[in-house]
């Protein structure tokens, strides 16, 4: 039986300053756009604009720019009961525009302040996805109070979600950002981790796909998407494994196409559609955002990202 909220995500609602021009560096930007951000945000922001039903736990700032985010992503049709403006000014990101892989530089505030009292526990038995991202964990009192509500996520039968998106910039304790994924892995999380933050996470240059699938299952995840940005993705768990293959696609920004991509394959999966189906979807939602700068329009037709399934 379907549960009536398709997906809770906690960590950083922030705001990204991305550079109007294709740069390497940030020495080498001179305008930048505002643009409603943070991992967690945009992957509720895009399941909302699919037409889920969508809840998200985070905190910015008292300040103007909190409540142009709060207001922001309220009118997608995210709940934003659980978002609290906090006396910590609201996080911002300062992003270069890129093709490939964007250089960043955070200045972190709110985002950290998250208090337990940011997770409806009494409506956990109404949740099918409990989602949330390395940088959310990076910080307490944030990783303390996520973590636990994963735990209890986990024991009200909810499918827990992790994005895998490791950063020094972020969390410069590796062992501990392997030690919460570990845990996550241990409550049969879904997790999704691209080669960059592969490399980030583990130091690791020369593991294969499959290398890549058994470590997280080995952990106890119950399913691993693993990408590879223009090279495709590979998708997995105990009976199956499959290669999708990148499509070419004019890229204006690669700015959150990876929660594009988990936003498709998190709502494919709600949806009852198979392994490599999930993955078609992701990709259809992913190439949406690559050709986009900038948010996506406010409402995506669901039926889109199933028309390669169909065909």
């Amino acid at each position: 039986m379907r549960r009536k909220t398709d997906i809770l995500c906690a960590g950083e609602l922030l705001v990204d300053f991305i550079t109007a021009e294709f740069v390497q560096t940030l020495d080498e930007a001179t305008l930048f756009k505002r643009v409603p951000g943070g991992s967690p945000a945009n992957l509720c922001m895009n399941m909302a604009r699919l037409g889920n039903q969508t809840l998200l736990a985070a905190s910015v700032g008292n300040d103007d720019m909190g409540t142009v985010l709060k207001n922001y992503v309220g009118r997608l049709g995210v709940d934003t009961t659980y978002v609290l403006q906090v006396d910590e000014p609201t996080t911002l990101i300062l992003v270069t525009r890129s093709a490939s892989v964007s250089n960043f530089q955070p200045y972190r505030g709110a985002d950290a302040i998250l208090s337990i009292r940011q997770f409806p526990y009494q409506r956990f038995d109404d949740l099918a996805i409990f989602h949330t991202t390395c940088f959310a964990l990076s910080k307490n009192p944030a990783q303390h109070v996520i973590m636990e509500a994963a735990e209890k996520a986990r024991r009200a039968g909810c499918q827990i979600s992790i994005d895998a998106n490791y950063s020094e910039k972020i969390g410069p304790e590796r062992r501990e950002a392997q030690r919460l994924v570990a845990e996550l892995c241990r409550l049969g999380a879904l997790v999704k981790i691209s080669d960059v933050d592969w490399l980030r996470l583990y130091e690791d240059e020369k593991s294969t796909p499959d290398n890549v699938i058994d470590h997280f299952l080995k952990m106890g995840a119950s399913e691993i998407c693993f990408t590879l940005g223009d090279k495709g993705c590979w998708v997995g768990n105990l009976k199956e494994r499959h290669y999708l293959p990148a499509r070419e696609v004019e890229v204006k920004d690669t700015t959150g196409a990876g929660d594009a991509f988990w936003s498709g394959y998190l709502t494919a999966r709600n949806d009852g559609k198979t392994l490599i189906e999930r993955a078609m979807a992701g990709r259809k939602m992913a190439e949406l955002k690559l050709g986009h700068f900038g948010p996506l329009p406010d409402k995506v037709d669901r039926a889109s990202i199933y028309v390669d399934i169909e065909e």
